[in-house]
């Protein structure tokens, strides 16, 4: 859309109230909501911000920021308001100098993105993002609570958010989604709802517009939704599998009919950067001390360093599908990431593959989890990092992903995440008390 198509929607649609959208470092989607009155103004890229009082922003000597909408991210917001109705625009954080603000996720992805054009390629992304819907108590304060006792793919009256989920595809598809399957999940009260694949910036914006309307219809419901990797212990955590492809025009340059397995040259090294650089992006595609209680064994987690075609315990799967359709699942990543940063580190360490030829090796098409240590060193499978600190002192090893999110950006999350694996490490917890006190 154009300023002017929007104008004239607006007017037509009699809308009140426009919100311009933009994350934080760690993928929390902000907003400042603005009377329509103001709309020219925004749409001129006008509107002002604190940066500093945004984490990992800037300090506050520096605070002023603007707001640059993305006029293709306009829509309508699907729920009614007693004020009238409300759209919304996703938005780019710019500095008073007129540049891209160098902390901004989505101006971050927007360059990994441009160095694929460079290549003549286009990055495709579908995901796959989980959640749980709980319980909440007497004062409305959210629990780890289900009256759901569904299991994976199970149905109503089993399935006791299957009226949810309903309601959360109806308010997708009223802001254009287009919506590919809804389940239920393995856990207790967990869910997942598929949406179609696009190039990786509408990807990231989908994501984050995802969680927002997931909590928003839940809250509806009285529920709350949790993103959380492990909420529950002995249950299944969440993930968000991310299915990547490369396309050259309308090629997918992943496909090679006469190659092994139908991958092209271009796929298997793609997958080489993956499986290369998976320590160190880590910590961005996996961000929580929690994350790491989820990539452990025995919940189909991916925890080894490794590609398949038959099986879900490496790093990598390769679904059955070919020709269009052709891509590498990187199971990995959980729904607490801030999706323009993981696309942008995931999609460079693949670039970084092809133009290295790295190799990824043989498929492991085996189930890991039944190996011995031994039989793991003889294939030389290597894991994903134990835990958040280790997933950070991996991360300060790999150039690539400093290079990726720039100095600003590099040094606020590394200094945040410290700062939270240094917290949690000192805190007494419930596991503690009841074994040793």
């Amino acid at each position: 859309m154009n300023k002017e198509q929007i104008l004239k929607t607006v007017n037509d649609l009699d809308v009140k109230f426009i919100k311009l959208q933009f994350t934080d470092l760690f993928g929390a989607v902000k907003n400042v909501a603005l009377p329509i009155s103001q709309l020219t103004k925004a749409l001129d890229g006008d509107i002002m911000f604190d940066g500093s009082s945004i984490e990992g922003f800037v300090r506050i000597e520096e605070s002023d920021m603007y707001l640059k909408p993305d006029l293709d991210t306009f829509a309508l917001l699907p729920w009614k308001s007693e004020y009238g109705k409300i759209a919304r625009l996703i938005c780019d954080v710019y500095s008073p100098d007129g540049q891209p603000f160098a902390g901004c996720p989505r101006n971050i992805l927007k360059r990994a993105v441009k160095e694929a054009d460079s290549m003549g390629l286009t990055m495709y992304v579908g995901s796959e993002v989980e959640f749980y819907l709980f319980d909440r108590d007497q004062n409305g304060l959210p629990t780890t609570h289900s009256q759901d006792r569904g299991g994976y793919f199970d149905l109503a009256p089993i399935d006791k958010g299957d009226e949810v989920r309903r309601a959360i595809v109806h308010a997708l598809q009223e802001m254009n989604f287009e919506i590919e399957a809804s389940h239920h999940e393995v856990g207790e009260g967990q869910h997942e709802i598929d949406f179609k694949y696009a190039d990786a910036l509408t990807t990231a914006d989908n994501i984050g517009t995802f969680k927002f309307v997931v909590r928003k219809i839940a809250n509806l419901y009285n529920l709350y939704a949790s993103f959380m990797p492990k909420p529950i212990f002995g249950k299944a955590g969440s993930g968000m599998h991310t299915h990547q492809s490369l396309f050259s025009g309308k090629q997918n340059i992943f496909y090679d009919a006469k190659a092994p397995f139908q991958l092209s040259e271009t796929a298997m090294h793609y997958i080489g950067g993956l499986l290369h650089h998976a320590r160190g992006y880590c910590a961005v595609t996996n961000p929580l001390v929690n994350s790491y209680k989820r990539l452990v064994s025995g919940y189909e987690a991916p925890i080894y360093l490794a590609w398949s075609e038959r099986n879900r315990s490496p790093l990598i799967r390769i679904p059955a599908r070919r020709e269009i359709g052709t891509r590498a699942e990187l199971r990995n990543p959980d729904p607490a990431c801030n999706p323009y940063l993981t696309l942008a580190v995931t999609l460079k360490a693949g670039l970084d593959g092809i133009k290295n030829k790295i190799n990824p090796g043989a498929p492991l098409n085996l189930n890991i989890y039944d190996l011995t240590a031994e039989e793991k060193i003889k294939h030389g499978i290597r894991s994903l990092p134990g835990d958040l600190t280790e997933a950070l002192d991996e991360m300060e090893k790999d150039g690539l992903v400093k290079n990726v999110l720039g100095d600003h950006t590099y040094e606020k999350y590394l200094t945040a995440k410290r700062l939270e694996c240094d917290e949690y490490r000192n805190q007494v917890h419930q596991w503690e008390i009841e074994r040793y006190l």
